[in-house]
């Protein structure tokens, strides 16, 4: 691709990439794979050796992107702000998710509901359990559930048992990122592996998508074992922190010195104190903390309420799977608005106001200041995410994923490592895991087709893409940040915990299917 076209790389469609991959490796290809690695490298010195604010650092390292490998001016501000991968796509997905979350998890908080959920958790559980049983929730949740809506939802449940039970945080949430991330990328209806479906098989993919949900099942549930509970006793080495570390903390009021840890390492007071080791010692200092709050939700209702968007999406997926040649059929249509992610969680939200608000006591002033509240939190969350989305923008704009694509086919490998490895370079250029595995998937369907694989190899390749789809989430992956910016880590933190466990996610993951290929 040359130097005058690089800049509508953004525009081109999975077909039209897949015919640009295919050409030769140019001079350009060399200097783009340079400026690509080194504006990661720019912002990485800005936030760790700098200590530059990371939002900034991100609109610097866009600019190093674009200008550096040769496009406009005009249209490296556009890549970053628009279109289909910068700020303002990624803010009007994520953002306004995460805003939502953060009002569902404030009322979830105040009325004592999330204490509720805690309860249920750990009081029958041991403390060795309790990562087991958090992985557990994240699976259930993460079957229809985009990762980041997941990690929205789960966010004050982790913290509050971490506080609660008086364990190191990366043992609470290394598990639910497993969860989350792992049946993000392999079993549908996630729409990576849905597109990627759709791309390989030419009918539509009705005859792969029942291998393909059975076979990442399968291969989900060793992923999420090893590097969920098992991974995350070695993420508490290198991040000691405990629950109130977490900035969600201080929105919950469980930070140190207001029921949460004395150490802030996750472990009980030297001292042994056990002054806030009860339920209802909790729960009754929540009480004198907040006057309004005459009762709490009961467990069922809360459950009812933290699992309504779940239901709404899981139903639309349903339909789509049922009625996919009926796509104007009624009902449909109204399950697929209904479950639309912004829509699902909109309505939660207002289930939540009168669950978790009127129901136990609220006025509506008290509900509208404590939804206000939740906002300023999580506001600079938000800016730095919607700044990675920017990232991205200008690394597809520049055609970065396009020159990873080249690099992988150049390889000459078996059509399974070449799938991975398309979808691992595609995900290491541009941070998005349904760009890498849907850009994958048209670029490798020629390929497909001539192997004339079964459908159940063809299954196993669309779990070969999202195993590679997940590899080292970095600095521009909007998902790096959430994890980031939510648990209070540092850029060091954030890599050795999430990055790695991102990376060992696709790599046994790539060994899994690879082993399913031979045995069928």
């Amino acid at each position: 691709m040359s130097v005058a076209s690089s800049f509508l790389a953004a525009t081109l469609t999975p077909a039209e990439k897949a015919k640009a991959a295919a050409e030769p490796w140019t001079g350009h290809d060399t200097r783009l794979l340079l400026v690509t690695f080194g504006s990661i490298a720019i912002i990485v010195l800005l936030i760790a050796w700098a200590k530059m604010n990371p939002f900034l650092a991100l609109i610097l390292g866009s600019a190093f992107m674009s200008l550096a490998s040769g496009v406009p001016v005009a249209d490296a501000v556009g890549n970053f702000e628009s279109g289909d991968f910068g700020v303002g796509s990624v803010l009007k997905e994520v953002g306004l998710l995460v805003a939502l979350g953060a009002m569902l998890g404030k009322l979830l908080a105040d009325s004592g509901g999330a204490n509720q959920v805690v309860d249920k958790l750990i009081s029958h559980a041991k403390p060795r359990h309790v990562p087991w049983l958090m992985a557990l929730v994240a699976v259930i949740i993460g079957i229809p559930m985009f990762f980041e809506i997941g990690l929205v939802l789960l966010l004050p449940v982790v913290v509050l048992v971490a506080v609660r039970s008086k364990i190191p945080l990366m043992l609470v949430a290394v598990p639910a990122w497993a969860g989350l991330s792992v049946l993000h990328g392999f079993v549908p209806p996630h729409p990576g592996p849905l597109a990627a479906i759709a791309s390989l098989d030419p009918n539509g993919g009705g005859a792969i998508l029942g291998p393909t949900i059975a076979l990442g099942l399968l291969c989900a549930i060793p992923t999420v074992i090893i590097c969920g509970p098992l991974f995350a006793k070695w993420c508490v080495k290198w991040v000691p922190v405990g629950g109130d570390h977490a900035p969600m903390a201080k929105l919950l009021g469980v930070a140190a010195g207001n029921g949460g840890t004395a150490s802030g390492t996750g472990r009980p007071p030297a001292d042994g104190g056990t002054d806030d080791d009860t339920a209802a010692d909790w729960h009754g200092k929540q009480a004198a903390d907040d006057p309004e709050l005459k009762r709490r939700p009961s467990f069922g209702i809360t459950i009812a309420t933290i699992l309504f968007p779940v239901v709404l999406m899981l139903l639309r997926a349903l339909a789509d799977v049922i009625w996919q040649n009926n796509p104007d059929l009624m009902l449909r249509r109204i399950l697929d608005f209904l479950g639309e992610p912004l829509v699902a969680m909109v309505l939660a939200v207002l289930l939540a106001m009168v669950t978790f608000g009127y129901a136990v006591g609220f006025s509506g002033s008290s509900i509208s200041k404590r939804v206000g509240d939740s906002i300023g939190p999580v506001a600079l969350a938000v800016f730095v995410i919607g700044a990675g989305g920017g990232f991205k923008g200008s690394l597809v704009g520049a055609g970065a994923d396009i020159t990873m694509a080249k690099a992988a086919i150049n390889l000459g490998v078996p059509i399974l490592l070449l799938g991975w490895l398309l979808a691992v370079l595609i995900r290491v250029a541009t941070g998005s895991a349904t760009v890498a595995i849907t850009t994958a998937a048209g670029i490798i369907t020629t390929l497909a087709a001539a192997a004339d694989l079964s459908n159940t190899h063809m299954a196993l390749l669309v779990l070969a893409l999202g195993a590679g789809s997940l590899f080292l989430s970095h600095v521009n992956d909007a998902g790096f940040w959430l994890v980031k910016e939510s648990f209070g880590l540092t850029m060091g933190q954030t890599f050795k915990t999430w990055s790695v466990m991102e990376t060992m996610i696709s790599v046994i993951g790539l060994g899994l299917t690879a082993l399913l290929w031979v045995i069928f």
